[in-house]
């Protein structure tokens, strides 16, 4: 969640192969099957003329979805002009190589092709919209996999700032009615809400600018994968989750600090709102300006680096020296 903050500045078929439609309730699946594995196939499914809506096993989910996404990256197309003219908007796309460049531009075409992006407030959503938001979401997985986006359902585009309504409790038992004017806004298994006004802020700068929505509500996607958004998402099996938490906590206590001496920082005030926000603005920072970030708290750009399986400011480096391809 990106709060609006008022105050703090206040501010073809081959052989042996055939297809097979299995109605399952009102829906039918194709799936397609080599001959010596129909005993298989039949022992998982168990359809009869009784059976309604048997669950389906995990590997054919997994088939299926494998088979969808190699469709999508035969058939889909991104316009070669506005693939160029998006990737030079941005700085942290300026400097990935061919192959970070082609991995990207696939998870694109599967983004797109898997999370409806729509318009709210009469906003009329295209195609190069459409093309920013994937983008700017895809490289916090650029090294991961699409599955870590399978918490939510749709992304929610307004014109810009949205005012969202909730109640809270004071201590004498009274319940307030408190409106919020956000940026960015993640509802666990279900919607990413953005601010196309804030959208088109990112990646813009000079380099002196961490600020990206769409990064920072879908690091909390990634956060909520394993229960509420507190800043410890799932860690990868070669993590070690006493540096996480040892790395994040003095990192954020330290950070706080810094914002309650009003002293100016790089990285978003904001952070200091809670660990689930310091992790979603320090990994909007970790791409938008990771210099800063391993200068600053290099323990963390450490865990962060070993998370996001990139070394955003080594290519950074090797941009500057040349060696980009």
């Amino acid at each position: 969640m990106l709060k609006v903050l008022k105050a703090v500045n206040l501010s073809g078929t081959n052989p042996g192969v055939s297809k097979v439609h299995f109605r399952i309730g009102l829906k039918a699946i194709e799936y397609r099957y080599n001959h010596r594995d129909e005993s298989t196939l039949s022992h998982f499914l168990k359809i009869t003329a009784g059976d309604v809506a048997p669950k389906l096993p995990l590997f054919m989910l997994s088939f299926l979805k494998r088979r969808r996404r190699e469709r999508a990256l035969r058939e889909a197309r991104i316009d070669d002009v506005a693939w160029t003219r998006e990737l030079a908007s941005y700085n942290f796309t300026r400097v990935l190589n061919a192959d970070e460049r082609e991995r990207l531009k696939a998870l694109v075409i599967l983004f797109i092709a898997e999370k409806p992006i729509n318009g709210a407030g009469n906003l009329n959503i295209d195609n190069g919209a459409r093309l920013a938001i994937a983008i700017q979401a895809c490289m916090l997985i650029l090294n991961l996999d699409l599955d870590w986006y399978k918490s939510w359902t749709e992304v929610i585009i307004y014109p810009g700032e949205f005012v969202t309504r909730h109640e809270e409790v004071d201590e004498a038992g009274v319940v307030h009615v408190v409106e919020d004017s956000m940026s960015g806004e993640s509802w666990a298994h279900g919607t990413v809400v953005l601010s196309w006004a804030d959208v088109m802020q990112a990646g813009r700068a000079d380099g002196e600018s961490a600020y990206n929505v769409v990064m920072h509500e879908f690091a909390h996607q990634i956060d909520m994968l394993n229960g509420d958004a507190n800043g410890f998402p799932p860690l990868h099996k070669d993590m070690n989750r006493e540096q996480w938490a040892a790395a994040f906590s003095a990192a954020y206590d330290h950070f706080c600090q810094r914002v309650d001496a009003w002293e100016e920082t790089v990285i978003d005030e904001y952070a200091a709102e809670n660990p689930a926000e310091f992790f979603a603005v320090i990994s909007e920072a970790f791409f938008e300006t990771p210099l800063a970030v391993r200068e600053e708290y290099p323990d963390v750009y450490a865990q962060l680096t070993l998370f996001y399986r990139q070394d955003t400011a080594a290519r950074v480096h090797a941009a500057v020296s040349g060696r980009v391809q």
